[in-house]
């Protein structure tokens, strides 16, 4: 078959169950979502073994967690919302609000992620009663089947229409684009390349931008503390995740007290530019990140640098020559590294993370660890990001958990900035239409003219 047949043949089996999933109550809707999270739940070790071996990248233990943990977060925040029939009334306006599906979902996934991804866009598109079609990566297609197999078990053991979740088994570039084209909406998690081609696809989409996750750690914050959690987010599967930090920015007068707790819990520290050089040209390959360093091991990494570092070291911490494209080790590194960079006032650890932001992820993250409240919430107002990780690891946290109130998700809005429709983190309700029934108000105020035009 050619490609256009292969993808209609999908979108017409897709169709055909979105039909009668539009049909089915809010009980039975949450059903089927809780299952697909249970699934992944109860075959994170399995999931992840065959994650680790096909894809080559990450830690099975962080994996097993990362699917535990998105299962339940996720299928948590879903769980007694409303996306069935009337989900909102608000009386006192006259209003009502109808959910309605979007139809097939197009969800283009990555190798880095090739379990929890389509787990995550699988239960926002049924929550929504949508269908949903994932197209893998190439390097990590056997195990993204594997478990939308495992997904279709179980719904069809709860009698949900076949076809509710399809998975292209043998993905192309060429596949990929002709499923953007014929789907409803869009999600693309993965490349700037692909991400592009799904907003030009000339269907609805939702796209991520790259992650380079800027940690400002603060003058008379637990320094001990601050290291336990940025290292605890920076080696997590070994440094894959696109919400990972990047780069410690501490003050001067206190950078070497600080590296030293980095040192104690664990880091290496090379501050030598003759050393930092080895990594920097093995790390980066004519400006671009070197494939080959993606999702492995401080060991392997030090070793193709030339470098030795102690046995158990969990991640590497180089100080960089300065900010944004006076180093390239101030992009994404999508590894066990971390770069530092030293500051005097408050507002130059700002602009430093403003310029590294702005020469690669403006719009996804930023970190900070601080006592005070308004220097957090300078950060917040001051940077380009979507999001602001406070007091925490940002790897695991920053797409949602159980201790913030970002929205448990595996797909993170960049906003204008990273060139995305949305500046959070992707849901259900980004996958569910809503018509509007406004009545009419015969009791509604009507303010006077000298009200309306007031300044307050």
């Amino acid at each position: 078959m050619s490609n256009e047949q292969v993808i209609q043949k999908l979108i017409a089996n897709a169709k055909n169950a979105q039909h009668v999933l539009e049909n089915y109550k809010q009980e039975q809707v949450d059903n089927l979502v809780r299952v697909i999270g249970k699934t992944v739940y109860e075959n994170a070790e399995l999931l992840s073994r065959e994650a680790v071996e096909e894809t080559r990248m990450g830690v099975y233990e962080d994996k097993v967690a990362k699917c535990q943990g998105k299962a339940k977060a996720i299928w948590h925040s879903l769980k007694n919302k409303r996306s069935v029939g009337i989900i909102k009334e608000e009386p006192e306006k006259g209003l009502l609000y109808v959910a309605k599906p979007k139809g097939v979902v197009g969800a283009v996934t990555p190798t880095t992620n090739p379990v929890v991804t389509p787990m995550c866009n699988a239960m926002f598109a049924i929550k929504g009663r949508n269908t949903i079609i994932v197209a893998p990566h190439p390097r990590s297609k056997k195990t993204s089947a594997h478990t939308v197999q495992l997904i279709n078990q179980q719904l069809k053991e709860l009698g949900a229409p076949a076809n509710l979740v399809q998975i292209i088994e043998e993905p192309s570039v060429e596949l990929t684009q002709e499923l953007m084209q014929a789907v409803d909406v869009v999600i693309a998690t993965g490349g700037m390349g692909m991400v592009k081609a799904a907003y030009s696809s000339g269907k609805p989409a939702y796209g991520v931008g790259a992650g380079n996750v800027q940690v400002i750690v603060d003058r008379d914050y637990d320094y001990d503390q601050a290291a336990k959690d940025i290292i605890t987010g920076r080696k997590f599967d070994n440094g894959i995740i696109c919400s990972g930090e990047q780069c410690i920015i501490a003050p001067s007068e206190q950078h070497a007290e600080i590296m030293d707790k980095f040192v104690e819990n664990g880091a290496a520290y090379f501050s030598n530019d003759d050393t930092v050089d080895k990594f920097r040209q093995v790390m980066f390959v004519d400006g671009a990140l070197n494939g080959k360093i993606v999702g492995q091991s401080v060991e392997f990494i030090a070793k193709l640098a030339g470098v030795d570092v102690a046995p158990g070291t969990k991640v590497i911490i180089l100080k960089a020559r300065g900010k944004g494209d006076a180093d390239v080790l101030c992009r994404e590194k999508m590894c066990p590294v971390l770069i530092t960079l030293p500051y005097d006032t408050f507002e130059e650890a700002l602009d430093i993370a403003k310029t590294n932001l702005l020469y690669e992820g403006a719009g996804h993250s930023a970190a900070i660890h601080s006592s005070n409240h308004l220097h957090i919430s300078q950060a917040g107002i001051k940077l380009p990001i979507s999001r602001l990780v406070v007091n925490q690891a940002s790897s695991t946290n920053a797409g949602g958990s159980f201790h913030n109130g970002f929205m448990p998700t595996t797909t993170l809005g960049c906003g204008s900035w990273g060139n995305n429709s949305i500046s959070e983190n992707l849901t259900y309700e980004h996958l569910i239409n809503i018509s509007r029934i406004g009545y009419f108000n015969k009791n509604a105020y009507i303010p006077s003219n000298e009200e309306i035009w007031a300044l307050r």
